[in-house]
């Protein structure tokens, strides 16, 4: 695997992650944006707004677009690849524990 492949599938758990620990287990593509940078994540609008369409492709999330923003909800089975409960190629499975 490249790195690139290594780290798009970081970025895309880290979405499923953030999304997890909301209370409504759903955010806006700016909010995942900031979450992301704060994670060690340093991408373009633009690449969240690809993650956010592969997640939906992958029924991981389900999108609304409001304007220019998304708005993405955590489905039941990408609840349960954020926990590790089940692997999906293309995202990294969470470490033990995590």
């Amino acid at each position: 695997m490249s790195y690139a492949e290594f780290l798009k599938e970081d970025q895309r758990l880290v979405i499923l992650r953030i999304l997890y620990e909301m209370p409504s287990y759903s955010s806006n593509s700016s909010i995942i944006y900031s979450a992301l940078d704060h994670y060690g994540h340093a991408i373009s609008r633009e690449q969240v707004k690809t993650h956010l369409s592969w997640l939906g492709q992958q029924d991981l999330i389900k999108t609304e677009t409001i304007g220019s923003v998304i708005v993405a909800r955590l489905t039941d089975f990408g609840a349960d690849v954020a926990t590790g409960k089940v692997v999906v190629p293309g995202v990294k499975r969470p470490s033990a524990g995590a």
